[in-house]
């Protein structure tokens, strides 16, 4: 039996493009999509998962609740970055079980997990 795994994750933002500023700091290499007639929105792919950012509505509005993880290759450099642009984190880069880690905010408060490798 497979495993199952994420394939997609989709959230809504009330500024999609601050949002793609956001998550293009943390590494994600967007492009603009339109199905149908649906709303543009800015999707990420690395050929086995997507991430997808749709502005919000009435009928679908923002998910802030939703916590996301990035591994990333610096999560110092990448927090850095984060700030320099005015973002906020709300736990700094710091030393942890599962390697260093920090967690910032996105800019409809979603709590996204950055963490890396700790040095050797």
């Amino acid at each position: 039996m497979t495993t199952p795994r994420p394939n997609l994750t989709v959230i809504r933002c009330q500024d999609i493009e601050a949002s793609a500023e956001f998550y293009r700091i943390v590494g994600l290499e967007f492009e603009k999509h339109r199905h149908g007639s649906g709303p543009e929105h800015y999707a990420a792919s690395d050929g086995t998962w997507t991430f997808e950012l749709y502005p919000a509505s009435t009928k679908f509005p923002a998910s802030t609740s939703t916590r996301i993880g990035f591994a990333v290759g610096s999560c110092d450099g990448v927090a850095d970055r984060l700030r320099e642009a005015g973002f906020s984190l709300i736990t700094e880069p710091a030393d942890s079980p599962w390697g260093r880690r920090a967690v910032a905010v996105d800019p409809d408060g979603h709590r996204v997990e950055l963490s890396s490798p700790l040095p050797t």
